[in-house]
């Protein structure tokens, strides 16, 4: 029987729905809606359409969001001081830089100016850090989208055998983190884990996060497998497909997210809960 499939476009709809009740919620209580700053530095085509798409989500779910954009030419200096600002800002809760940065800019600086408690993003050390000892922290929205998708799949973890194929600081890192929170026994492969297919195959969750057209393929999963396909790739065609061989995997998984239309959904999703969260952390 082929694989259910796991729409991350009618969950994300089903959060964003609540993020805009905890909106309203937040603005009667307060005065105010919860603000959101993005800042996006040159014109990257790609950096484009996700800022347009946040801001979007944002006038969806009741969130107020500005955009700053400065030129591809300005200085380190510059956007540290625009961060600084935002930081001390009454009406902003969260903040978020649009990567990538220009090659003058160190990213990482950037990141670490960003007040923690604003980091809607989940990507400075101290939120990375609590993240890694189990303490609340607002948490990189793609790993966190992959969680509620095994959520609302009624998958439960708890003694599970997790693997994932990846190991970034976006998401291979922090979703084997939220995962072992979860009581799951957690595997982490790269470009040197020996026999691949093989450890693949021995997971009952399996999330892949490489960024390689269509590299897991249908005999790498163990059948009846959970299989998170983070990875979006456009083939020279123009056809977009994930990390996984979705027309193999389909007929041997138990549950399957497609691309487009699995992962990629929820990541602003849940940028809105992280901003509402933080807005409301923000009042104590």
């Amino acid at each position: 029987m082929p694989a259910s499939i796991i729409d991350g476009k009618a969950i994300a709809a089903s959060i964003r729905e609540g993020a805009a009740v905890r909106a309203a919620e937040y603005t009667q209580k307060y005065g105010r809606p919860p603000g959101l700053a993005v800042v996006i530095v040159g014109e990257n085509p790609a950096s484009r359409v996700y800022v347009n798409n946040k801001k979007k989500a944002c006038a969806q779910c009741g969130i107020y969001s500005e955009e700053h954009a400065l030129p591809g030419f300005c200085t380190e200096d510059q956007l540290l001081d625009l961060v600084r600002s935002l930081n001390d800002d009454p009406n902003i809760d969260g903040i978020l830089v649009q990567l990538p940065l220009p090659d003058h800019i160190n990213e990482a600086k950037v990141i670490e100016t960003i007040d923690p408690a604003k980091d809607v993003d989940g990507f400075h050390p101290i939120n990375v850090g609590n993240l890694m000892i189990g303490r609340p922290c607002l948490r990189p929205c793609t790993p966190a989208g992959v969680m509620e998708l095994i959520k609302r799949a009624g998958v439960e973890l708890k003694g599970k055998r997790a693997t994932v194929v990846g190991r970034s600081n976006i998401v291979g890192k922090p979703v084997s983190l939220m995962l072992l929170a979860e009581h799951a026994t957690v595997t982490i492969c790269h470009s040197r884990t020996q026999d691949l297919p093989a450890v693949c195959r021995e997971a009952d969750v399996l999330v892949v996060a490489v960024g390689r057209p269509e590299m897991v393929r249908g005999d790498w999963i163990r059948p009846g497998a959970v299989v998170i396909d983070v990875g979006i790739n456009r083939l020279p065609d123009k056809k977009l497909v994930g990390d996984v061989a979705f027309d193999e995997a389909v007929e041997v998984a138990s549950a399957i997210t497609p691309v487009p239309g699995g992962v990629g959904p929820m990541t602003i999703a849940m940028l809105m809960n992280n901003c509402l969260d933080a807005a409301f952390a923000l009042r104590g």
